[in-house]
């Protein structure tokens, strides 16, 4: 019994962040507007439409290829956006049903690239057809998508701080309960054993 927690932790530590698959989970992300007409300034609404209820990830890939975290909405509808702020001065996000929402309040040429949606599901990360957002006029570029750019610095940073926010700290708060379990444990069956000698 006193090994149990050890054994807890290991597994769970094997079985965090072990695959990235580039494939799509019945993942289907749309603007439910006229995408192609976009302006500065509009408000941009994208949907994520997915048939598992484990929550969603929203990410930006911009124009150089970069990835950028935007937020997490869990599956009862709580939202964590970069950097822990449950608001974003920038997005809003909710779930209704099977649709995870993304809103760029005011889109700026910043905002352009591409919105993919990620769940993590089994233990491995799925993402979505991307979803285009760009400008008028601007060149939208051939070049790298998400799953043929290289897994360079940023983008194994983000996926760390997944790790580290939606895995690991739930993860360790878990072990901490289950070794101050494991010390009551012992030291009421030492107690126990003191006053009541065979």
């Amino acid at each position: 019994m006193d090994r149990s927690p050890a054994l807890l932790l290991l597994l769970a530590l094997g079985l965090c962040c072990p695959g990235i698959h580039g494939q799509s989970l019945e993942m289907k992300v749309r603007s439910p507007k006229d995408i192609t007409q976009l302006r500065v300034g509009q408000r941009l609404e994208l949907e994520c439409q997915t048939d598992k209820n484990s929550g969603a990830f929203w990410i930006h890939q911009d124009k150089s290829g970069t990835l950028h975290f935007i937020v997490f909405i869990s599956s009862v509808s709580w939202t964590t956006f970069s950097r822990d702020q449950r608001t974003s001065p920038r997005f809003e996000a909710s779930k209704h049903n099977s649709i995870y929402l993304l809103v760029v309040k005011s889109f700026t040429p910043q905002d352009e690239g591409n919105y993919f949606c990620m769940m993590n599901f089994n233990q491995m990360l799925f993402f979505s057809p991307g979803q285009p957002a760009f400008l008028p006029g601007t060149a939208v570029p051939g070049g790298p998508s998400l799953f043929s750019i290289p897994a360079d610095r940023r983008m194994q940073e983000d996926l760390e701080y997944f790790c580290l926010i939606f895995l690991w700290v739930p993860l360790a708060g878990l072990c901490l309960l289950l070794l101050q379990l494991l010390a009551n444990t012992i030291v009421l069956c030492r107690h126990k054993a003191h006053h009541n000698p065979l």
